[in-house]
């Protein structure tokens, strides 16, 4: 079964029917999910999602993007979710300089923070970062992350920066950009990064593989990812599910045990 890393099923595009699709992965392969928060709202509508869906399992944190409604009372609630069993994952959270706002400054503050809290519950990390390679690596090596561990989600950058991740035993997020016939920077990447280190996630609703480009992305379009993984690494697309599902229940603590905690 595949392991779905990164999804974002609280997003409204699947308010008509959310319901339905979630209930149709398993039939396609599909056996757990993480959703993760980006902001405070999707924390909440996140837990909800882990209560009435066995197999979903979430991340709280808020995304660099949103960084300006986040307030130490925020931090406190955050804090207080992740003591949930359901709760894996400090995320998503990092540093986003593709957009003007919220200011580098606002965004490194509450990154600085929210590692923070990651310590502070035990968690690992799901990692964001767009177009801030030096600052994210800098801070991530100055906060030591590597004592939390985790993921950067959506890897885009090169294999030379991949190697400084693999250094602090970090994992990497591959979606639907490695599909893409101009995504030479991520295929050098993955053909580097050992099959050991890496989660397969969608980011859904974005970022669809070929050949569903621009359309609404969900779980189901996985075995895409998993194919052009597999490609690369010159293995069938069957052990690179069944690697990056052992990896991601490894770092997220759902070996087998786990899982049976929530079931009462």
């Amino acid at each position: 079964m595949i392991f779905e890393s990164h999804a974002h099923y609280d997003d409204e595009v699947f308010d008509e029917d959310r319901e339905e699709l979630l209930a149709s992965l398993a039939g396609h392969g599909i056996g757990t999910v993480i959703n993760v928060g980006a902001s405070l709202a999707g924390c909440r509508a996140t837990l909800e999602l882990t209560k009435k869906y066995p197999f979903v399992y979430g991340a709280m944190g808020v995304h660099p993007g949103e960084t300006q409604e986040l307030s130490e009372d925020g931090v406190v609630w955050l804090r207080e979710q992740c003591s949930q069993d359901k709760i894996v994952a400090v995320g998503e959270i990092g540093l986003d300089y593709y957009w003007k706002e919220p200011d580098p400054v606002v965004q490194k503050k509450w990154f600085e923070r929210q590692l923070e809290l990651a310590r502070e519950v035990g968690l690992p990390v799901i990692i964001h970062s767009r177009d801030a390679a030096k600052d994210t690596l800098d801070m991530m090596r100055a906060l030591r992350a590597e004592e939390m561990g985790g993921v950067v989600h959506c890897y885009s950058y090169t294999k030379e920066l991949a190697r400084e991740y693999l250094n602090m035993d970090f994992y990497f997020g591959i979606g639907g950009v490695i599909t893409f016939k101009n995504a030479k920077k991520l295929k050098e990447a993955v053909a580097y990064i050992p099959l050991e280190k890496i989660l397969l996630e969608t980011d859904s609703p974005y970022l669809s593989p070929e050949p569903n480009r621009g359309k609404r992305n969900s779980s189901l379009n996985l075995p895409y990812v998993a194919e052009a993984v597999a490609e690369l690494k010159g293995v069938s697309s069957e052990e690179v599910v069944e690697v990056t599902r052992q990896n991601a229940e490894r770092l997220f603590h759902l070996e087998e045990g786990h899982t049976d905690k929530t079931s009462d």
